[in-house]
Order: structure tokens, then sequence, then C-alpha cells
């Protein structure tokens, strides 16, 4: 259902800051599509049609939240390292009680 095609995406401004705040270089967030897997899809995404992407670049696991524009160009909305509060693990949510996550 979701393909990449690198040469093919766009970055949100918010996906931009979270970036620099995590220090994620653009070789880092192309790196960690490729190589990534669907961790969860989200259908009834009020920005439309989403997933969150687990993947991986220089030995850190990176979170990448994705869906499309209205040209089927790949959108980032958001990436960030996680980490706890929010994730017990990179494919672990914590439970909602213990976070905003």
């Amino acid at each position: 259902m979701y393909q990449t095609n690198l040469n093919m995406y766009e970055i949100s401004f918010h996906a931009e800051k979270e970036r620099y705040a995590e220090d994620i270089t653009i070789s880092d967030l192309e790196t960690a599509i490729s190589n990534g897997e669907i961790l969860e899809e989200y259908h009834d995404d009020p920005r439309g049609q989403s997933c969150l992407i687990l993947g991986y670049s220089q030995n850190r696991q990176i979170h990448i939240v994705c869906g499309y524009t209205s040209i089927n160009w790949i959108r980032v909305i958001t990436v960030y390292i996680p980490k706890p509060p929010k994730w017990i693990d990179e494919r672990m949510r914590a439970k909602r009680g213990n976070s905003d996550a």
C-alpha cells in the first residue's frame, strides 16, 4: 500500500522542527524510510491516511509518520527518536496512563 520514492517527498514544517531538535539529518531520514517497516497505520487520520514507520540510521531508531500529498508524494508529518516516557522501546508504546503518547 505505501511505496517509497525518495525523489518524491516533502517534509512538513513540524517535521523539520522535530528533525532539527533530534539532530536527524536528511540522509538519516531517507535511510530510515528506505529500510523502515510500518509499525502502525492510521486509516482515520484527519490529515488523511498515514502510518508510523520504524527505520534505522547510524545505529539509531527513528520514527517517521508519513502520509501522501494530493499528488501522491510522500509527506513526512513528523519524525523523532522514540524514547521514554512515550515509548518503552522502539516498537512498544508506554501505557497512556503513564504518558501522553
